[in-house]
């Protein structure tokens, strides 16, 4: 049985549209009055629009939990809204069966002057439940938020985590049949990240469908088995989810294996540290995106500081393309290396790194740039700044047409050692 099913949806939304604030009895008695008087205004033509979705179509059978991916833009949130009918979509329609409680921002549906008590019978209440079913769930709610100290103090005065622990509570306990949550967990501590996913595993589990928007792609695999790609508002893909994150990703991925930054693309508080280039290099020290897992690979940063910098590490992550971390390094690890560039004049540098052979198994992998003082600051840092892809061609166990699990495949040294009974 569906829970949704969604059929050539779009939202268009106008370009440089004003929005006005709440208008006053007086504002709306003149505004009529010199209406007669107002010149007509040319409409607005194809290019003054933006189409935020377009022609979205695909069903959620019901007890299903549906990943929704893309990037910043591609109009998830905008899906996410129209569902939830807190916006009215421009064509198409969307079929919903049954009630759908909804997490899409911090505090969504709280009013900050009531207390925590009061905003969660008034949210049971916009979801449509009586006194009895909220009493029924209340201890629950609140023993799952943690905020029991703080019930009655009026809710403009709770910090974003605590405004994130009490609207997923309410949102994840008042049983919604359709639970929309959007990328608001993001704000909570990760132990509490831990305790809403597990959260939305129970509910699915219990037969409730969930639609879950995360740039987390590690939480997307866990709790989803399928997932839609959107793109510029449109869905590019829709299947099981490990294909729709590799899709994902790889999309998102240069290929030539070396981030350069402009000059705009500096954030002012990375002063007076300023990226110039991040490489990654094979055995013949050409940049690549391409490489072979019984060759070396190098990784090379390149880095102007306009200042000295004192107790400087300049590093990066290595991570899976679904967001597994293989390994953190930086260039200072070694504490005879950092003695000796405690301080780091003013000038141009180069850090690099090289990954032994046969280390990493084949696959595509994502090299993450960090440059920090250790519980100073963080001068700059870029999430999956470059891919790249790991041949295994030649690699340990290239004899069995077999995928080796792990995203390590070393050669290791193994004997075998015969041992022969004794007959008497």
């Amino acid at each position: 049985m569906l829970a949704l099913r969604v059929h050539d949806l779009g939202k268009r939304y106008r370009l440089g549209l004003q929005m006005d604030a709440y208008a006053t009895l007086r504002d709306v008695i003149a505004q009529a009055l010199a209406r007669p008087f107002h010149r007509k205004t040319q409409p607005k033509t194809e290019e003054d629009t933006l189409w935020a979705l377009r022609h979205v179509s695909f069903e959620v059978p019901r007890g299903k939990v549906l990943g929704i991916i893309g990037r910043n833009g591609a109009g998830k949130s905008t899906l996410l809204k129209i569902l939830s009918r807190v916006t009215e979509p421009t064509e198409g329609y969307a079929e919903i069966h049954g009630r759908v409680g909804s997490l899409l921002e911090v505090g969504t549906g709280f009013h900050p002057e009531l207390t925590g008590r009061e905003n969660i019978y008034l949210n049971g209440a916009i979801l449509g439940m009586h006194r009895e079913e909220i009493d029924r769930k209340f201890d629950e709610i609140v023993e799952f938020s943690e905020i029991g100290r703080f019930l009655d103090t009026p809710v403009k005065r709770y910090s974003s985590g605590m405004y994130v622990r009490l609207a997923f509570a309410v949102a994840a306990h008042l049983e919604p049949e359709i639970l929309v949550v959007d990328e608001v967990l993001a704000v909570g501590d990760a132990a509490f990240q831990r305790k809403c996913l597990g959260r939305m595993s129970d509910v699915a589990q219990g037969g409730r469908t969930v639609l879950f928007v995360s740039h987390n792609m590690s939480a997307i695999l866990n709790l989803t088995e399928e997932a839609i790609v959107l793109d510029k508002g449109r869905v590019v893909f829709h299947g099981p989810t490990p294909e729709a994150v590799d899709m994902y990703l790889a999309s998102a991925m240069k290929r030539s294996g070396e981030r350069l930054w402009n000059e705009d693309e500096i954030p002012p508080t990375a002063y007076p540290f300023r990226p110039i280039a991040l490489r990654v290099k094979d055995a013949k020290g050409r940049t690549t995106d391409a490489v072979r897992s019984t060759e070396p690979i190098t990784i090379e940063i390149e880095y102007h500081l306009d200042a000295p910098i004192q107790g400087l590490r300049v590093g990066i992550y290595l991570l899976s393309m679904r967001g597994e971390y293989v390994f953190t390094s930086f260039d200072t690890d070694d504490i005879s290396r950092f003695t000796k560039w405690e301080v780091r004049p003013a000038g141009r540098y180069v850090s690099r790194c090289t990954i032994p052979a046969d280390f990493l198994n084949g696959g595509r992998y994502l090299v993450s740039m960090n440059a920090s003082a250790y519980r100073v600051k963080r001068y700059f840092q870029e999430d999956n700044a470059v891919a790249f892809t790991v041949d295994a061609t030649g690699a340990p166990g290239s004899q069995w047409p077999e995928n080796r699990l792990g995203l390590v495949r070393p050669r290791l040294d193994w004997e075998i050692e015969a041992e022969y009974e004794t007959r008497g």
